[in-house]
């Protein structure tokens, strides 16, 4: 396909040659018609076949007019055939039929011949200065068989013929030449232009705000990072000092002094901070690059540091505490085996114990963030699976009045999972949902519900809601649910969801809240579907 657009771009590059060309040889028969109709009749001495002579002539005078008229139409190849083959016609017509102005015609011709070497393929160009030769010397000869062309030399031809091959020699390797030329051009230009859309992608696709601003402070390009971070300011309908005057005074000190203030500035109450920096486009240039850096962005990094860091210290400091905190369960365990002990201290040895077990659920919760065991993901019916859990979760703890159970819309859902990994996600986001999503004085009533996106359809994107009935989660909570150490329970280390969805995000999995219209709450996790072969 490549070759052929190059061809294409070739063709429509040498349309202005050809024009030139159509218009050459409307001179040419048009100069032939004066001649041979002319006011002036002793120009030449007489045709030798009169009749002959004017009816090609008023011929050639025709076909060039439509040649030229035709000639931004059409296939190139075959416009430029079409007229040397009437070039060659016609000419060796009028050198026969007016010997006196034969030499004229013959150089004239020259011309044409060059011109049909530059248009055409090597073959066809050189194939046609051969005609012109054959014509030549067959005229030549013909007009000696009929006496006609005494006082002529046979060296004339020759010379003619050797000038017709030259020439187009020439003008073939220049025409191959220009059509690389164009073709390589072609080439360049598109993939400059491919270069160009990705640029322009990779700058809109930037989490980075970019500003172009000119030295009257109107904004000529701004990607989508920099619309959100300025809001209704980032349109570019308004100059950047009506639009946002704080980030026109900067760029206004920066020009001045290139000093710059990096301190985070806001746009509006309800925007993030943004921190601005700034570049000249070109070297003397009027035009500077803004460069926008959410600060929330940045904080989020610093966030992961810190974390990946903590984990690394919590692993360390879990570690040391989990021996003291055995040796203390230990020796409450004897405590409360022996017959001395009190019925009052027995409730403190009871508060004890039930203390060391939540210091070793914080324990164990710090290495489970610290150790970030890799997934091992296999195929899993999420249906059966889900199922399997709640009846392992309704044995191990006891619901009272409360109720959990599983449902699903098909009755097999595949997906790729570690089922280790999401029995763990379960039990985080069933505990919460018993736990929170109930409402006062009323049992909770869970189910965890196994579908696929689309819906009904079974080899959709599989997904587990976990949904209770409770009151729901405040908006101003929802934004902070997923932080690691956020929990708004005096007895929770904030951990349990931040796990659940980075084991989430270890099996290319995402783990959301989805808010419920009627009250209540749900956490979705999104799957991987396995591949369904089809007979």
């Amino acid at each position: 396909m490549t070759g052929v657009a190059d061809v294409a771009d070739a063709n429509s590059a040498l349309r202005r040659e050809l024009y030139f060309f159509t218009l050459y040889r409307l001179l040419e028969a048009a100069m032939l018609v004066f001649v041979l109709f002319g006011p002036i009749p002793d120009l030449i001495a007489p045709p030798r076949h009169d009749l002959v002579a004017r009816s090609g002539a008023l011929a050639y005078l025709f076909i060039a007019l439509l040649l030229f008229v035709s000639g931004r139409r059409g296939e190139l190849r075959g416009q430029a055939l079409a007229g040397i083959s009437a070039d060659l016609t016609f000419g060796m017509l009028a050198i026969h039929t007016i010997p006196a102005a034969g030499t004229g015609i013959a150089l004239m011709l020259m011309f044409n011949v060059g011109a049909a070497a530059l248009l055409l393929r090597t073959r066809y160009g050189l194939g046609a200065a051969l005609v012109a030769v054959a014509g030549l010397i067959v005229e030549y000869f013909w007009s000696g068989l009929t006496d006609e062309a005494a006082g002529r030399s046979f060296a004339e031809p020759v010379m003619f013929a050797i000038g017709y091959l030259a020439i187009a020699t020439l003008t073939s390797v220049l025409g191959r030449q220009m059509r690389e030329s164009y073709n390589l051009a072609a080439r360049r230009g598109r993939e400059t232009a491919h270069l160009v859309e990705v640029n322009e992608l990779i700058i809109r696709r930037l989490r980075t705000g970019v500003l172009l601003v000119d030295s009257q402070n109107r904004v000529r390009l701004a990607n989508e990072a920099a619309m959100l971070l300025l809001g209704e300011a980032g349109d570019g309908r308004r100059p950047l000092d009506a639009a946002v005057p704080e980030l026109c005074r900067r760029l206004a000190t920066w020009r001045a002094d290139h000093r710059s203030d990096e301190s985070p500035m806001q746009v509006s109450p309800d925007q993030p901070e943004i921190v601005p920096r700034f570049a000249r486009l070109l070297a003397g240039s009027d035009q500077t690059l803004v460069f926008l850096d959410d600060t929330s962005l940045v904080s989020r990094r610093a966030e992961s540091l810190t974390l990946a860091t903590l984990g690394r210290f919590s692993a360390s400091l879990a570690h040391e505490i989990r021996n003291p905190l055995a040796a203390i369960n230990y020796a409450v365990q004897l405590l409360e085996e022996s017959e001395d002990i009190h019925i009052a201290d027995r409730r403190l040895l009871e508060i004890v114990r039930q203390q060391g077990a939540r210091m070793n659920g914080i324990v164990e919760n710090v290495l489970s963030l610290a150790r970030r065991e890799p997934a091992m993901p296999e195929h899993v019916e999420l249906v059966a699976l889900t199922r399997q859990f709640v009846e392992d979760y309704s044995s191990g703890h006891p619901l009272e009045h409360d109720s959990l159970r599983a449902t699903g819309t098909h009755p097999r859902i595949a997906a790729m999972v570690d089922p280790r990994q999401l029995h763990q996600v379960l039990t985080v986001l069933v505990h919460n949902a018993l736990l929170y999503g109930r409402i006062p004085g009323e049992p909770a009533r869970v189910t965890v519900h196994v579908h696929t996106d689309p819906p009904g359809d079974p080899t959709g994107a599989p997904q587990i809601d976990v949904l209770d009935r409770g009151t729901g989660i405040p908006e101003r909570i929802v934004e902070q649910l997923f932080r690691p150490f956020f929990t708004t329970s005096g007895h929770g280390t904030g951990l349990g969801l931040y796990i659940a969805r980075e084991l989430c995000r270890a099996n290319q999995a995402s783990l959301d809240y989805v808010p419920m219209p009627g009250g209540g709450a749900c956490f979705r996790i999104r799957l991987t579907g396995t591949m369904t072969r089809k007979s």
